[in-house]
């Protein structure tokens, strides 16, 4: 199958939030925000504990494009997504996606896929919007 073709499902990848995660995540992005990685402080929070770094989540759409479209997703990819809820430790979610639609351009084709991550546990989208990627 070619990859793209208008209307595909994306490959599904499945993650749940640990504490180990979110510390790895923390120490490689620089970002030590005590709402991803201090209970007692998240817990002071609207959230009530400690949520995933939205970028995080975010990563595991990059995950699923890549796995798909590899080398032209990363360097021709481009997200342009809306975050929508939070991610707690333990949650289970899903990254999902499908090609929405195809163009043909002068300088290739263009992917665009509607994207999302969505918890298992209260069905809620945590993120949602498009990912466009140039085929050549």
């Amino acid at each position: 199958m070619r990859p793209g073709g208008e209307g595909d499902a994306l490959p599904v990848v499945v993650k749940t939030i640990t504490q180990k995660q979110l510390k790895e995540y923390a120490e490689a992005s620089g970002d030590r925000n005590p709402l991803h990685l201090d209970p007692e402080f998240a817990a002071t929070t609207q959230f009530g504990g400690i949520i995933a770094h939205g970028m995080l989540t975010l990563a595991f759409v990059s995950e699923i494009m890549a796995s798909r479209f590899g080398r032209a997703w990363l360097e021709t990819g481009s997200l342009k997504v809306r975050f929508q809820g939070a991610a707690y430790l333990g949650d289970h979610v899903d990254a999902w996606g499908h090609v929405s639609r195809e163009e043909q351009g002068p300088d290739g084709r263009r992917v665009i896929c509607s994207v999302g991550v969505w918890n298992r546990k209260t069905g809620q989208q945590l993120v949602r919007g498009t990912a466009t990627v140039k085929l050549k």
